[in-house]
């Protein structure tokens, strides 16, 4: 009896989705598109919340941030909940994660422990004896930082040291976050973390090739997530001239909700919307100068192109093993990005298009056709239930993702007929949940009597909010009910979830 299939899934982290080169001209990116046109390009996939542990704990528990404990940076994936790892381990997969997990980013509280947080973080003797189990994955090499953030250690820093830069601590910020680098990084491109990523997952592929087992591999890249800095030679490989920067609308903003017009300020006061401990992420001012902007975006693109140089050598790799025909590969991203679109950069409570659509293409030769495309809705919560159909096992009924696979498969033209997206910074006063379905959408704000209606066929920039518009009133309470269904349906499913587990 033949095997199951490999699987192999590819990230980003922080991507927007017309970061590719098949979507975006100027952006190189010729291994990421020749994986499109192999496979299926998914236009409309979503993440269930845009902010980087809520959406890596979805998609590997097939759950909603409100069933699987992560609820917001800080938080923390309860350890009890079953992952796809875990289930695919049980059927004779061997599981490995190269690089960013998140699942335990910091510690808030006292009575909180974490394995990616400080000191823990840069126990290197920890580390060298410590490579899983961890969350359903038998084996682990994690690098948490993005660029030269202080948080570099784990796998990562011993990587470094064992490829002779003893002196890694040098080319990284000082403890306290001082010192950081802008753009052009002095590490040289041999020792960052996306070769590290490359390197592994390739030595991960080359033992499986050894193995009659099939294999569940998370090659998870860290970029472009910023702060916007690379090594050379990506770091000059766009000129910011060159780059198109999103923009606000001429009045667009007199239409939006309170915090997203403080953004527009020098010094916003958020003080009345902290809750807890918890940082509000994109609460601050999103002010910047045109000409750092295209220097950002240059930076990200140089970051885009030099993670697909990783993806092709990855894609390689399967060929000379002979691992592609019998290996399902999926890319994406944990959420989206701002670019300058709405005068947002990077991410925040804001429910637009640029944070929650994320790039999503799979490849299985013989069973997905070569260069299709669908707009049928995706979420990243469908992942896990999807890849778990791919290996031909039971989707448990804890999970509340749906299976895809049929979609990919061109056999059937949807499997869900709307999306949900959670965003809980704090435990109601930044509480936003968002319905999207083929054509609208509706963005509603705990406590609050404003929110947010997009008409995405007529208006895919988003900058004519409906929601108080007096001609659009019965389209809006058409949509309240069916978030309201939406949101029934899956309270109830998650109560019946909670009880079966």
């Amino acid at each position: 009896m033949p095997k199951n299939p490999n699987i192999l899934l590819i990230t980003t982290d922080q991507q927007h989705f017309d970061a590719l080169g098949s979507r975006t001209p100027l952006l190189k990116t010729p291994n990421l598109d020749r994986l499109g046109e192999a496979g299926v390009v998914l236009d409309r996939a979503y993440c269930p919340n845009p902010l980087c542990s809520p959406s890596r704990s979805s998609m590997i528990t097939g759950q909603y941030p409100s069933l699987h404990g992560c609820w917001t940076i800080g938080t923390k994936l309860d350890e009890d909940k079953q992952t796809v790892g875990e289930i695919l381990g049980a059927a004779g997969y061997s599981t490995t994660l190269i690089g960013k997990a998140h699942f335990q980013p910091l510690a808030s509280h006292p009575d909180q422990t974490s394995l990616e947080a400080m000191p823990t973080l840069r126990d290197l003797d920890f580390w060298r004896s410590f490579t899983g189990p961890y969350y359903g994955f038998d084996h682990i090499e994690l690098a948490r930082n993005h660029a030269d953030e202080r948080w570099a250690g784990q796998h990562y820093a011993l990587w470094m040291q064992d490829k002779g830069l003893t002196n890694w601590r040098d080319y990284f910020q000082n403890e306290d976050g001082s010192n950081p680098r802008r753009h052009s990084w002095d590490l040289p491109e041999e020792y960052h973390y996306t070769n590290f990523v490359r390197e592994r997952s390739a030595h991960a592929l080359d033992k499986a090739a050894e193995s009659d087992s099939p294999f569940f591999l998370w090659a998870s890249f860290q970029d472009p997530h910023p702060p916007y800095v690379v090594p050379e030679p990506w770091a000059s490989m766009y000129d910011p001239a060159d780059v198109t920067p999103g923009s606000l609308a001429p009045g667009e903003l007199d239409r939006m909700p309170v915090w997203h017009r403080l953004t527009q300020e020098v010094a916003p006061d958020y003080s009345p919307w902290q809750e807890t401990p918890y940082e509000n992420h994109g609460f601050g001012s999103h002010l910047i100068d045109d000409d750092e902007l295209r220097r950002n975006i240059a930076i990200y693109y140089g970051m885009m192109s030099f993670i697909d140089d990783a993806v092709g050598t990855l894609l390689d790799r399967l060929d000379a093993l002979g691992l592609a025909e019998d290996t399902l590969v999926i890319f994406t991203t944990d959420h989206g990005h701002f670019l300058g679109q709405h005068g947002l950069i990077a991410k925040g409570a804001f429910h637009y298009e640029d944070l929650l659509r994320v790039p999503m293409m799979a490849r299985f030769p013989g069973r997905i056709p070569a260069g299709s495309h669908s707009t049928a809705l995706q979420s990243l919560v469908d992942l896990t239930p999807t890849m778990l159909a791919a290996a031909n096992l039971p989707i448990p009924l804890s999970m509340q993702g749906v299976n895809q696979l049929p979609v990919w498969k061109a056999e059937q033209e949807h499997a869900r007929d709307h999306v949900l997206v959670e965003n809980r910074h704090q435990p109601t006063r930044v509480h936003i949940r968002t319905y999207i379905d083929d054509r609208y959408k509706l963005t509603i704000y705990r406590d609050e009597n404003y929110g947010e209606m997009f008409d995405l066929h007529t208006d895919p920039g988003e900058t004519h909010n409906l929601f108080d518009e007096a001609e659009h009133s019965e389209l809006r309470a058409e949509l309240l009910g069916k978030f309201m269904n939406a949101e029934l349906t899956r309270e109830v499913s998650r109560y019946a979830r909670i009880a079966v587990a």
